[in-house]
């Protein structure tokens, strides 16, 4: 366990994975994942006082998923056994060290930068957006 949480924060860390990425299937739900969990380890940026994967979820205007249908039914088995395995510490590239992600408008290329930080690749839909590394040490 990378990252201490309760059955609370497991069940929100797996809603919101659904609602970011329920289309992009079970590694772009992994991916998103791996987001909420760098932004509550990071001690960087605009995430210095962000802590727990709550904090991180509800932090304003980040998610656009809270707003969402699916964030708000119960999450199932499978949904929370996925956020486990984040809770675990595993990743995947390229949200490995990820602290943003965004879907571009249709038959759109990601940009080159987002929030000034630099784009480490794309999962279907979602490009994902890292910060350097002398910047956010603990996500490396």
């Amino acid at each position: 366990m990378i990252i201490n949480y309760t059955e609370k924060e497991l069940d929100l860390l797996a809603r919101i994975m659904r609602a970011e990425a329920l289309a992009e299937g079970n590694l772009g739900m992994l991916m998103v994942g791996n987001v909420v969990v760098n932004r509550a380890i990071a001690n960087c940026l605009t995430f210095k006082n962000i802590r727990t994967i709550t904090e991180a979820i509800y932090q304003p205007n980040q998610f656009v998923g809270t707003n969402s249908s699916l964030f708000q039914s119960s999450s199932t088995t499978l949904e929370k056994n996925l956020a486990k395995r984040v809770l675990r510490g595993e990743y995947y590239h390229p949200a490995t060290h990820s602290l943003w992600f965004y879907a571009p408008a249709t038959g759109a290329s990601c940009k080159n930068t987002w929030y000034d930080q630099r784009l480490s690749g794309r999962y279907k839909n979602h490009c994902f957006y890292i910060p350097d590394s002398g910047v956010c040490q603990e996500l490396y």
